[in-house]
């Protein structure tokens, strides 16, 4: 339709204060279909109704011709007495008819309307049913990923003791040829730079921790030779920068950007002090730090024993399955939306 000037004339619905909700239209439309078949189908019956009534009463009239001419008069009073009988009797049964008409419409009326709020209804659970498949479908996939990890672990767990059992062979077999019993111990390791013990960061027994340095040209080196052909701090597609990689920030610049976050908001950066990443997210205690272990071309959190092929996958992992920190499950929830203003990977990526 158009309006003056040629206008395109548009309604939309809910700027008028006259507009009606959608669930009252749809109330009403489905309130006016259900009335309508009901009317159709009331009218069939009438219509058979009202043949039956003819049919009933149209043998029953009087027929002057039958009369005695003797008893003229008395016959034609009877004969008008009887018909208005047979038309009292007639209306009381046409009455009753549509008294019984209508009563049928309105619950055939009714039937429908029933009917089609049940349709309504039973799209809406399917919607419901499909929502609650889906978190079951992801808590599935988390599952499989979880089961996947371990299995690779196990398998190079496997490969490596295989591996040392093989050199220890050799070793036995070498010595034995020469004929020494007292093989001369191996060389002790070099010492790693400590020129910054300070700096160091402690850990548990029995966690293994990625190598530790003090020069953030060291720092962008590794993660340019060994990282980047890994497409560390990548989408799952690789095709551009995850917007939760912050590259090199400090761990007061990460705190900052999450200081106003909601529990669950997270960052991943490259760690100042080791070969390796930092997890920074909000808790319901403040902000957390976790180290990420980037050694042996996979990646973990430190302490932990599932192993990732990627950063994405580790990140895409613990959105569905907790962290657990405390005693608390944790989920992580979305990137920080400030990374364009503070974000540091220039030096990484050029």
């Amino acid at each position: 339709m158009k309006g003056l000037g040629d206008d395109v004339w548009v309604w939309v619905m809910g700027e008028h204060p006259d507009d009606k909700p959608y669930d009252q239209i749809c109330d009403e439309i489905m309130a006016h279909r259900a009335a309508l078949q009901a009317q159709r189908e009331a009218e069939k019956l009438r219509a058979k109704k009202e043949a039956e009534l003819e049919k009933r009463f149209s043998g029953l009239h009087l027929e002057p011709e039958q009369v005695v001419l003797s008893e003229l008069e008395a016959q034609q009073k009877e004969q008008r007495r009887a018909e208005e009988e047979l038309k009292k009797l007639e209306l009381e049964e046409r009455r009753k008819a549509e008294e019984e008409l209508r009563r049928l419409e309105l619950e055939r009326k009714q039937q429908i309307y029933i009917s089609l709020k049940e349709v309504q209804g039973s799209k809406h659970t399917r919607e419901e049913e499909d929502t609650e498949w889906q978190k079951t479908l992801q808590k599935s996939k988390a599952a499989d990923m979880r089961r996947r990890s371990l299995a690779k672990q196990t398998i190079e767990d496997h490969r490596r003791r295989s591996v040392k059992a093989l050199e220890r062979g050799r070793v036995a077999a070498v010595t034995k040829a020469f004929g020494s019993t007292n093989p001369a111990p191996p060389p002790k390791p070099k010492p790693r730079n400590t020129t910054n013990n300070s700096s160091a960061i402690s850990r548990k027994g029995g966690m293994r921790r990625s190598v530790s340095t003090s020069s953030r040209d060291h720092i962008i080196r590794w993660f340019k030779e060994e990282q980047l052909p890994l497409r560390a701090g990548f989408q799952h597609d690789q095709s551009r920068i995850a917007p939760w990689f912050h590259g090199i920030i400090s761990r007061e610049q990460a705190e900052a950007l999450l200081a106003e976050g909601e529990p669950g908001f997270f960052l991943v950066r490259v760690s100042e002090r080791i070969f390796g990443y930092v997890l920074s997210y909000r808790s319901r205690e403040g902000t957390k730090h976790l180290l990420i272990d980037a050694s042996e071309n996979c990646y973990m959190l430190l302490g932990d024993q599932i192993r990732f092929s990627s950063l994405c996958e580790l990140v895409e992992y613990h959105e569905v399955e907790p962290l657990s920190s405390s005693g608390v499950e944790e989920y992580l929830r979305s990137a920080c939306g400030q990374r364009a203003a503070t974000a540091d990977y220039t030096d990484l990526f050029t």
